[in-house]
């Protein structure tokens, strides 16, 4: 089993907690830009926490590479957010879920890292688990076609955008920074950006009920999720333990299923299969 696959699996769970939360946010009625600036600040004051008690909020020349992870994720989360506007959920989902080919395809070519059988298997194996679960054949489209092609532009830029993230990550760990310090300093540059495009919107600093709600339980389960995925990629190899953890819509499903009366039909069934099949390809790597 590779290393890593052990923390990759508790990041995968936390993310598909996120992602329950961000749902019912969503559903409440929390405005997307919002939920981002008070997430993102309460996320930074957790990890910032983490990294002081573990005593992993140490200098490094790599860790600069959060300012461009950092961005890279604001660019990516905004987009994403902007695209669920004009975008059914379940076309623009699945597009932006992506990303970890990406991240694997550039650990692959510019880092060495062997794209073995299983790993190849594995990948493939969770793109079909994200068509089955996500949304499928894409269904005709209706309303203002120029909006729906903006929407698809948004989410390729952002599934683009969070994938080179996760691997300008990797390449920070490898040049030596702490998990602590790349999560801890990657949140205060996105913070920074969630804030400034919040207050531009809105003129002022707000939020909204159901944002108050969502929020601090998003940002423990996301700031865990990331502190996970940051000690796995120290530990593995990016192209094994990134599509892992980012297959968190698994958990989301089986949450959706469990506890909020979800439908659960044969498609459903089939894509844990797929995701199930892909995580041992994965772990086996």
């Amino acid at each position: 089993m590779n290393p890593g696959i052990g923390l990759a699996l508790a990041a995968m769970l936390c993310f598909g907690v996120g992602d329950s939360i961000y749902k019912r946010g969503a559903a409440a009625g929390a405005p997307p830009h919002q939920l981002l600036m008070l997430q993102s600040a309460l996320y930074l004051l957790i990890v910032a926490m983490y990294a002081s008690v573990t005593g992993t909020l140490a200098y490094t020349p790599a860790v600069l590479w959060a300012f461009v992870s950092g961005t890279c994720m604001m660019i990516g989360f905004y987009n994403f957010a902007a695209s669920l506007k004009a975008g059914a959920v379940s076309v623009v989902a699945p597009v932006f879920r992506m990303s970890f080919v990406l991240t694997a395809a550039l650990a692959v070519v510019f880092l060495g890292e062997a794209l073995t059988p299983f790993k190849a298997a594995g990948i493939a194996l969770a793109l079909l688990a994200t068509w089955l679960l996500l949304g499928g054949a894409v269904r005709q489209a209706t309303g203002d076609l120029v909006a729906l092609r903006g929407a698809m532009v948004r989410v390729v830029v952002a599934t683009i955008a969070v994938g080179s993230g996760y691997f300008v990550m990797t390449l920070a760990l490898r040049g030596g920074a702490t998990p602590g310090a790349l999560v801890t300093l990657q949140a205060c540059v996105f913070t920074a950006q969630a804030a400034f495009f919040s207050v531009r919107r809105d003129r002022a600093f707000r939020a909204a009920p159901a944002v108050l709600r969502t929020a601090p339980p998003a940002a423990l389960a996301l700031a865990c999720g990331f502190v996970f995925l940051a000690e796995s990629m120290a530990r593995g190899q990016a192209s094994v333990v990134v599509p892992i953890a980012q297959m968190g819509f698994v958990v989301a499903a089986l949450v959706g299923f469990l506890f909020l009366r979800e439908s659960f039909g044969p498609r459903k069934v089939a894509g844990i299969a797929a995701a199930v099949a892909a995580l041992g390809c994965l772990a086996h790597g």
